[in-house]
């Protein structure tokens, strides 16, 4: 291997580390403020890149019709809950009206869109402005009952929520795979590297979005209620800070997260409709290395699981994921000596 391969193949992982960056610092979202192993992450990337190949193909994607079940069952719930606590039918009713506004809305949008060819810019929000809701309404139907239940339950509901949603991606999509255009058709060379348009639209929209989180967490009142649950559930009630609305919105967060990194992995490769989990699962080890709690140990861990991938696809290529994965191993030893586990209460 000489410097220009090298560097070839560090200009490859510093790419595919900065989606599984966003993706790792879903993961730690959502667990410092739920305490959700969210397993399915990596749906909402192939979710995400899908529905805009549905788009590009002038169909309307599946993933509408699942907006609307889960805004319909989300509704449904509220009322039924609302009726047990002896509330108004009316304002029960009126309540439903309004969180089945928005996804009636869009959908009515996209069935007009889709056939339309808009520019990709135009289909890739409409991308966003689907896929992004189901973070919350799964988050609703699926979590929100058990939201003080142990780790272990909730990873269990992780896993079924994945089952079920992988399923629903080859209903929606088939079995063939999709590979969307990029959204900058250009290359440049810099000595031995050959840089493309979307690789730069990756990391500068990594970057963008990263900054913007930092300044949600540290300067909104929204971010520092999240930054409070994530340190102390029963504290920040006490406070006034609700922990069900930080629930649905770390899911909306982590949904939007989703949803781009499809959109900015989907012009680099080939996505079907269970490449989500593959994906999400190295967004996972590198939430790992940072022990689930430290977002910068994240961006940290997710640099070094992309470098992993890109170094071991050219040494053991038949390997690569074997050496991604293994890599998790010395980290979970480390922090096993490093800080013993507890029983939990």
């Amino acid at each position: 291997m000489d410097f220009s391969i090298a560097s070839i193949l560090a200009l490859d992982g510093v790419t595919n580390g900065a989606v599984y960056a966003l993706l790792a610092l879903a993961t730690v979202l959502l667990f410092a403020v739920t305490r959700v192993i969210f397993i399915p992450q990596g749906e909402f990337v192939a979710f995400g890149a899908l529905t805009l190949a549905m788009l590009q193909n002038g169909q309307v994607p599946g993933t509408v019709w699942f907006l609307l079940i889960l805004a319909g069952a989300a509704a449904l719930s509220d009322i039924v809950t609302g009726l047990r606590h002896g509330r108004s039918a009316g304002k029960l009713l009126l309540q439903a009206a309004k969180g089945l506004a928005y996804p009636v809305a869009i959908s009515l949008l996209v069935w007009w869109a889709a056939p339309r060819q808009l520019p990709l810019l135009a289909q890739a929000a409409l991308t966003l402005a689907v896929v992004t809701p189901f973070g919350g309404l799964i988050y609703r139907l699926a979590y929100e009952s058990l939201a003080d239940a142990s780790v272990l339950v909730l990873l269990i509901v992780s896993v079924g929520v994945h089952f079920a949603l992988v399923g629903l991606g080859l209903y929606f999509f088939g079995a063939e795979g999709f590979r969307n255009p990029p959204f900058w058709d250009e290359r440049f060379s810099l000595g031995p590297l050959n840089l493309s348009g979307q690789t730069l639209i990756i990391f500068l929209v990594s970057n963008a979005l990263i900054v913007m989180l930092w300044l949600f967490f540290e300067r909104s009142l929204w971010g520092k209620a999240l930054r409070a649950t994530a340190v102390n559930r029963l504290g920040a009630r006490l406070m006034g800070i609700s922990s069900t609305s930080a629930g649905r919105l770390s899911f909306t967060m982590a949904a939007f997260i989703g949803a781009l990194s499809g959109l900015l992995i989907g012009p680099t490769t080939t996505i079907f409709y269970d490449s989500g989990f593959l994906i999400g699962l190295k967004g996972f080890v590198a939430a790992v290395f940072a022990g689930l709690s430290s977002y910068p140990l994240a961006l940290v861990g997710a640099t070094l699981v992309g470098l992993l991938e890109s170094f071991g696809s050219f040494w053991a290529s038949a390997f690569k994921e074997v050496i991604v994965f293994s890599s998790i191993l010395p980290v979970l030893l480390w922090r096993s000596l490093r800080d013993p586990h507890g029983e939990e209460h």
